[in-house]
């Protein structure tokens, strides 16, 4: 077997049955399917079950203990010679391991991940939403991929992994926010091979309004200090960018009163954030979106990890302090 697609899953059922379709549409066919739910109140065993003549399917249930731990799960009962980690929102196209197989093939690599983009189905505010976790202007650039900022770093949406190397690293840590940047942070310090497959990619439909959009990347500004804490090395000059560009919007948001054009680094960032958009995705309407997605996406980030920076690094208090209020809301 050469790999084992693990798939954790939280009262997604819906998501699930698109992600199985394009699982059962696979070009290359030498792989598992494992499908743990983790602890959901909305089960997918009925879709799951309408797969099993079409895919070599395996499903589990198991009490919640968050996406880290039900990976692990999952892995623990793979075969494969490589784990392929997606997240259940994810949709694959018919060449995604065809493509990894031919990545692996011209040059091998112990763990991988690759990019994501929006499905022509997706909503105008998905597109927007997709548009800012992948541009340049956002951290987009920070999340790598071929114009990135720093080293890629696979996150769990779209991972792969060699079985062994996931087994000898102990997996994903006890983390229920940041686990997946854990994993690839012990990936390199334990002198691994690590690559983007730029032709690996995912259609990713991420969160659907803008309320839990915010919760989500906030989320991430504060699991990037809780790293920083447990790995001082991995924070960068890069991560910093949101905190910046947060406490610099507010300086210009108060002195707008005073002097109108403090706000013009404002209009012109949000113009290139619309006109850019407008022009990738060939709408004006999803090119206004983005400008608030944008704005939400390092404002988010950078708040989180702001007030992640004063619980843990100010007052010293635990891991959990800033996660409290937000946490899975």
């Amino acid at each position: 077997m050469k790999y084992s697609v693990v798939i954790p899953v939280f009262n997604r059922p819906d998501e699930v049955d698109e992600l199985l379709q394009s699982l059962a549409s696979q070009t290359f066919h030498d792989f598992e399917v494992i499908v743990v739910e983790d602890g959901s109140t909305i089960p997918c065993r009925e879709v799951v079950e309408r797969y099993a003549g079409r895919l070599p399917l395996h499903y589990f249930c198991k009490p919640n203990s968050g996406p880290g731990q039900t990976r692990n799960y999952g892995a623990e009962r793979s075969r494969g010679e490589y784990l392929i980690i997606l997240d259940s929102d994810c949709i694959l196209p018919p060449g995604y391991l065809e493509a990894v197989e031919q990545e692996l093939r011209r040059e091998p690599a112990d763990a991988f991940g690759g990019p994501d983009r929006a499905h022509p189905s997706f909503t105008p505010l998905q597109k927007a939403i997709n548009y800012s976790m992948t541009s340049f202007f956002t951290t987009g650039g920070i999340r790598g991929g071929k114009k990135k900022m720093d080293k890629f770093y696979p996150r769990s949406f779209n991972m792969g992994i060699r079985r062994e190397v996931f087994f000898a690293l102990g997996g994903f840590p006890a983390m229920r926010f940041g686990e997946d940047i854990d994993l690839s942070i012990r990936i390199f310090k334990g002198g691994y091979r690590c690559r983007l497959f730029p032709d690996a990619w995912v259609w990713h439909k991420r969160r659907t309004d803008f309320r839990k959009f915010f919760r989500q990347v906030h989320n991430s500004g504060i699991a990037r200090i809780n790293l920083y804490k447990k790995y001082p090395e991995s924070l960068k000059v890069v991560h910093l960018l949101p905190a910046v560009f947060t406490l610099g919007v507010a300086v210009l948001l108060l002195a707008a009163p005073w002097c109108l054009w403090s706000l013009l680094p404002l209009v012109v960032f949000a113009l290139l954030v619309c006109i850019d958009s407008a022009c990738r995705n060939g709408s004006l309407r999803i090119g206004l979106y983005s400008i608030a997605a944008a704005f939400i996406q390092l404002a988010g980030y950078g708040t989180g990890f702001l007030r992640a920076w004063w619980h843990r690094c100010v007052q010293g208090r635990g891991e959990m302090e800033a996660f409290r209020k937000t946490f899975y809301k």
